[in-house]
């Protein structure tokens, strides 16, 4: 068991990772809220399952590593406090605050996950910010309650308006920890600068436990790196207005471009696996589909049942979303719709659809150029739009496609020249490099630079790409249209 080097109450976890775990007395209290247990019923890796049998881990895990991962960052980098203050629900410095906020953070980033994970969460963001009107406290005055449908939101949304017993909300309070800097930490909106970065960055804490457990439990090597030596490597810097930022000493760089390749090749294959990426396109699909017809929990359903204490919300998991496919297939929900009924039907018997195979589509490796970008962007409508034509012309109702193409390029990290574009010659040369979320290199004399600027480094070439990774899948009939009809 993990030594006990302070007198306050704590309580240990053993993680398959880490080993023994502590939690602070308020951390432990977060954890056995309902609103926390809701992630024991989340997969990691949503439909990845289907393909990786042992990718059975879930969102209740990895938050808890992520929040391990961020305490030993922050000890590392030097910016914490000792046990006995850090365990001490009455110590209220400025350094014990913002540790108790960095872990508390990281332990709720994901609160606000949707069941299977980011799948059923872009089908959310498709459908668009939902307007509700619903009655304010106490009075007849309609208030609209408007936010992004996303998981930050909703997670920030939780910990701000759950002032009640057993809400993330109310523990927080109890012992003098500040929801609104923790929301923002979430959001990357800290006044904290190194507090944004060790949350949000290309080495953050998030990064450093899905690598390693998502490897662990796929049994993948990708995404396998050194973390105990760049754990040892952190360093912190002054940067411009008196904020502290993070980076790497210069012995480990190396390390770091490990960390950045085994990310990207994680990425490659397994987020974006070719066989199980076709259950979260259908996921997506189907969910689009459900939410239009008002056969799933709206966004704004869901913040009101947060406010509310409904206990609906504890159980919107993956659970809910499989039983919403079987509602919809045995009780005929979608008539009608033969393409989602087809769909809801293969998602529950991992029934794949075909992989439509043609040189519009191909994935490839291309320039950090958005010139080039939207050329291959074009070339790839410009082919579906002919399929389409071709299926509506000689169709029997069977036949239909599924196009995946994720919003967000697939990098090594980001270029300069991107990193150049964002900070929009606005800042000055030191400003940008602290204030940027790609990884920092620190010489001995303290000096900050970036990774992607150093002439020894592989990440100089690499940062200048990107992965196009589209994707179309077809249903039989369509595949034997559209080969009948000489399109593919």
């Amino acid at each position: 068991m993990a030594n006990k080097t302070h007198r306050h109450k704590q309580a240990v976890i053993f993680d398959v990772m880490y080993g023994f775990i502590p939690v602070t007395e308020w951390e432990e209290k977060i954890i056995n809220s309902p609103f926390f247990q809701r992630l024991r019923w989340i997969k990691q890796l949503g439909f990845a399952n289907y393909v990786f049998p042992g990718a059975e881990h879930n969102r209740f895990a990895h938050v808890i590593g992520v929040m391990h991962s961020m305490d030993q960052m922050i000890r590392s980098l030097g910016i914490g406090v000792s046990d006995d203050e850090l365990f001490n629900p009455k110590s209220r410095s400025e350094a014990a605050l913002l540790h108790k906020s960095l872990r508390i953070a990281a332990l709720l980033h994901d609160l606000g996950t949707f069941p299977f994970s980011h799948s059923v969460e872009h089908a959310y963001m498709r459908h668009g910010n939902v307007r509700a009107e619903r009655k304010a406290s106490g009075g007849k005055t309609k208030v609209a309650k408007e936010l992004s449908n996303n998981h930050e939101h909703l997670g920030a949304f939780i910990i701000k308006n759950t002032r009640y017993e057993g809400g993330i909300t109310a523990i927080l309070e109890d012992y003098g920890l500040d929801e609104l800097m923790i929301s923002k930490i979430i959001k990357g909106e800290s006044p904290y600068l190194i507090a944004n970065q060790l949350m949000h960055s290309d080495l953050d804490a998030d990064r450093m436990d899905y690598l390693l457990r998502d490897s662990h439990y796929t049994g993948m090597k990708y995404g396998q790196f050194d973390r105990h030596y760049i754990m040892a490597n952190l360093v912190a810097f002054d940067a411009p207005g008196g904020q502290k930022a993070f980076g790497v000493r210069e012995n480990a760089e190396h390390a770091v471009e490990d960390f950045l390749i085994a990310r990207f090749s994680w990425y490659s294959q397994v987020i974006k696996n070719p066989a199980s990426a076709k259950f979260d396109a259908m996921s997506t699909q189907v969910t689009k589909v459900l939410l239009e017809h008002d056969l799933m929990y709206q966004f704004h359903d869901l913040l009101s049942m947060v406010e509310e204490k409904d206990e609906r919300f504890f159980w919107w998991n993956d659970m809910y979303f499989m039983q919403r496919l079987q509602d919809t297939r045995f009780k005929h929900l979608l008539r009608g719709d033969a393409k989602t009924e087809e769909l809801v039907e293969m998602l529950m018997y991992r029934q794949a659809p075909k992989t439509i195979r043609h040189p519009a589509f191909s994935h490839r490796i291309i320039s950090d150029s958005p010139e080039e970008k939207e050329k291959l962007v074009k070339q790839m409508n410009t082919k579906l739009r002919e399929i389409e034509a071709v299926i509506a012309k000689n169709g029997t109702g069977r036949e239909w496609i599924l196009v995946d193409h994720p919003e967000k390029d697939v990098t090594f990290t980001k270029s300069k020249k991107y990193l150049n574009r964002k900070a929009g010659g606005s800042m000055s040369a030191k400003a940008a490099i602290a204030e940027s979320e790609s990884v920092k290199v620190v010489d001995k004399e303290g000096h900050p630079s970036l990774l992607v600027d150093r002439q020894n480094t592989l990440m100089k070439h690499l940062s200048g790409f990107v992965n196009f990774v589209p994707s179309v899948y077809a249903s039989k009939a369509a595949m034997e249209l559209l080969r009948k009809k000489g399109v593919i």
